[in-house]
């Protein structure tokens, strides 16, 4: 398990997984390493909009097809800072390339632009993220807490949050209700 390299990839929570962080959560891979990983949650909206958020944080929300877009919980680390996944990378202050196409940015510029242009149009705003120290989430997909698939942009961007689980699932061919909450060792 050691040379598996997960980024853009999704983790799906298995039922055994009661954290209440990440039970029913999909997780976006968005950097693994020998240091760890960093991933967010896409399928966890908050009770704020982008409207509201950028209220907050002093940004005019100009492109106000926009304002209604739902922020997310991203995971539990960092809550008091905003990270936005987006597509295409762009050339943005603070940006993580998890592929050629989808990019993590963490610096203000970005949200600048989506109030101003609406650029990147293809976005989600969370709050947090979710991280693993070196060989924790080894260790956790060890434990049977996480499935593991390729991811695809339409599901991350074409797709409403409560859509993005069960598609997940589908490319594995399989539906939540198929899943046991008790983990097998062979």
């Amino acid at each position: 398990m050691d040379s598996v390299n997960l980024t853009d990839n999704f983790l799906i929570a298995m039922p055994a997984l009661e954290d209440p962080y990440f039970s029913n959560s999909l997780v976006y891979v968005c950097e693994h390493n020998e240091n760890g990983a960093l991933g967010i949650i896409v399928n966890r909206p908050i009770d704020m909009n982008l409207a509201g958020l950028l209220e907050k944080i002093d940004i005019k929300l100009e492109a106000e097809a926009l304002a209604d877009l739902p922020v997310y919980f991203g995971g539990p680390v960092q809550l008091d800072r905003g990270f936005v996944l987006h597509r295409p990378v762009g050339k943005w202050q603070s940006t993580l390339a998890v592929n050629g196409d989808v990019g993590l940015t963490s610096s203000r510029d970005v949200l600048a632009s989506v109030g101003s242009a609406g650029l990147p149009s293809e976005i989600i705003v969370t709050l947090g993220y979710a991280g693993w120290s070196a060989g924790q989430l080894e260790d956790e997909i060890a434990q049977n807490s996480w499935l593991t698939v390729a991811a695809k942009p339409s599901i991350l961007f074409d797709l409403p949050p409560e859509e993005r689980l069960p598609a997940a699932m589908q490319k594995l061919g399989i539906s939540f209700s198929q899943l046991s909450d008790v983990a097998g060792h062979a």
